[in-house]
């Protein structure tokens, strides 16, 4: 098949730094690419991949330093480069926010595909999309599709990455070492709780997290402040070289949200390394984690303290084992052509398992 994927262009694919969507778009694509088929990428001209790559902006917007930049000029610039090849393509899979595509490709809807990544419960979501009912959507999760359970959801696919990206220590002696938080240091993520459960569990807990624009003034008022530099330190934003060591070596990673997320991209990578996760029975964690197996999913705090002397118990090459069974980015991309081929013979109302 020729498939064109088209990326946010807030980040370069892969990121750089932090950058879940862009890393499944990689992912993906090299998935594609080494099962035979022709893609290619529209994205930032900093990205690195194995398609053919088609630069619709110089650099990535996030970490572009120059001022003035205007991100809803660089999507519609890219949207019109999209629109002048998409006679080049048998699928076109969009990956972008809110929709921003859909008035472009009205005329061609039936040959899209759109995977949302993020969450679909804004009040204006569903109303824009009942002007648009004919275009084919993919979600990364049951919790996410149900936000917007009137779409014309073509299938629902987990994500996955390579089995070997990322291979944790098998060996780390949980008990002396770390808890790990990875992410973003925002209000959704609830740092403060893992800072929480570190306190009253006596462990050690490393926060490797970005702090954004709209999340630095809760950083600074509300975590800042219970970070001591000694039990609770915070490491910074790491890349992918560095995630290895970071999540590999972690007794346990704690995913303690508090907002409908859609999936959960740092949960498959924590168990890829052997790293069991203890997460909130929040959006998609429930379906991700393999309660007793690869972690644990919990409602409070004090229920995540009282999971904690099982949670290190568990056998790191048994969560392991769940990632490579569940979280394959081959797997990811057979689920991607099955669905491009139910697209293609124009079978778009085919429930998801």
């Amino acid at each position: 098949m020729r498939i064109a994927h088209v990326a946010p262009l807030y980040e370069s694919v892969p990121p750089r730094l932090y950058g879940g969507t862009e890393r499944i778009i990689s992912y993906l694509i090299d998935a594609l690419v080494e099962l035979g088929h022709d893609v290619t990428l529209f994205a930032s001209g900093d990205s690195r991949t194995s398609a053919e790559l088609v630069s619709c902006r110089e650099r990535a917007l996030r970490l572009d330093p120059r001022p003035l930049k205007s991100e809803i000029a660089a999507h519609l610039s890219m949207l019109d480069q999209v629109s002048a090849r998409a006679d080049d393509f048998d699928v076109i899979h969009f990956h972008l926010s809110h929709f921003l595509h859909f008035p472009f490709f009205r005329h061609i809807a039936g040959k899209t595909v759109t995977t949302p990544h993020g969450r679909l419960d804004y009040i204006d979501l569903a109303p824009a999309y009942e002007r648009f009912p004919r275009f084919p959507m993919i979600s990364i999760s049951r919790s996410q599709r149900a936000k917007l359970a009137g779409a014309n959801w073509l299938a629902t696919i987990h994500h996955g990455i390579p089995p070997d990206v990322l291979v944790g220590d098998f060996e780390v002696d949980a008990e002396g070492t770390y808890l790990a938080f990875l992410g973003r240091l925002s209000r959704d993520k609830r740092p403060d709780r893992a800072i929480e459960i570190a306190r009253r569990t006596g462990m050690k807990l490393k926060l490797a997290a970005k702090i954004g624009d709209d999340d630095r003034a809760y950083f600074e008022e509300v975590v800042q402040p219970m970070i001591d530099g000694d039990q609770i330190e915070y490491v910074g934003e790491i890349n992918d070289a560095q995630k290895q060591a970071f999540l590999g070596n972690a007794a346990a990673l704690i995913f303690p949200i508090d907002w409908p997320e859609p999936f959960g991209l740092v949960a498959i990578e924590a168990m890829a390394c052997g790293t069991p996760v203890l997460a909130w029975n929040c959006g998609a964690l429930p379906e991700i984690v393999d309660n007793g197996q690869s972690g644990f999913v919990v409602e409070t705090i004090e229920d995540a303290v009282a999971s904690m002397r099982a949670l290190l118990q568990l056998d790191r090459r048994r969560v392991r084992a769940v990632f490579e069974q569940r979280f394959s980015a081959s797997r990811m991309a057979d689920d991607y052509v099955a669905a491009y081929r139910r697209l293609l013979n124009g079978q778009q109302q085919i429930k998801a398992s």
